[in-house]
């Protein structure tokens, strides 16, 4: 047995295209990642569930398996883990939206991307987090900052790729993108708060529709082709 193979052997590691054992704070920091990780989706699934008043951080690190201490490590308060996972969950809407706005043509990018921004907001545990808890506990300020970095940005960049082949009109893309993103997230309260969610999100859809295309009003009619219809 050569001398490099014995030390792979006898000491886990000889640089034979095996990963170097981890350095105590690497460990560490993998751990406080794991740990971190668990708290936000084993409380995830209690907000989403029960609601923020009706979540307790007993209730979620037991269900996470860690601490009481590994949680405060992690967040100051039970407000602020709520900050945390209200923030993850408008991140993998935007992240999902965002792809539809990456879609070749400028205006069906436009209008699925839009469609799908309230679709996201049908889920249950998305709307008892987003749109029932999270303006009474953080406040409408951190609110409305998430919603801009999350929606109001990327819906920006979409619209700058439709003045850019004429499709809208130039001008100020913030205060458009604001006013746009201001209806989606009424439309997607007016699909939580109905009694038939169904028939309220197709009434949603269709105005949808003839919101955007008020706003491409005087582009050419070619532009204007139906939308797919989702599924």
């Amino acid at each position: 047995m050569s001398t490099d193979v014995k030390a792979d052997v006898e000491g886990g590691w000889a640089g034979g295209g095996r990963e170097a054992p981890q350095s105590g704070s690497a460990r560490r920091a993998a751990q406080g990642a794991a740990t971190r990780a668990a708290l936000l989706g084993a409380a995830r699934d209690l907000f989403g569930s029960f609601g923020f008043a009706d979540t307790s951080l007993d209730e979620v690190v037991a269900r996470a398996q860690v601490t009481k201490g590994a949680l405060y490590h992690h967040f100051a308060s039970k407000e602020g883990l709520f900050a945390a996972v209200y923030e993850q969950v408008q991140r993998e809407v935007s992240d999902r939206v965002v792809q539809e706005f990456l879609l070749p043509d400028p205006w069906e990018a436009l209008l699925v991307g839009c469609d799908l921004w309230i679709d996201a907001h049908v889920e249950p545990s998305v709307q008892r987090i987003v749109l029932r808890d999270a303006r009474a506990v953080l406040g409408w300020e951190v609110v409305r900052d998430v919603e801009n970095r999350f929606g109001v940005v990327p819906l920006r960049g979409v619209l700058r790729r439709a003045v850019r082949v004429g499709l809208i009109e130039g001008g100020s893309l913030r205060p458009l993108a604001l006013m746009v993103m201001g209806a989606l997230t009424e439309a997607c309260f007016y699909v939580a708060d109905a009694d038939d969610p169904q028939a309220a999100r197709e009434e949603v859809r269709a105005l949808t529709q003839q919101l955007l295309e008020g706003i491409a009003r005087n582009q050419p009619e070619g532009w204007r082709r139906p939308r797919p219809e989702p599924g």
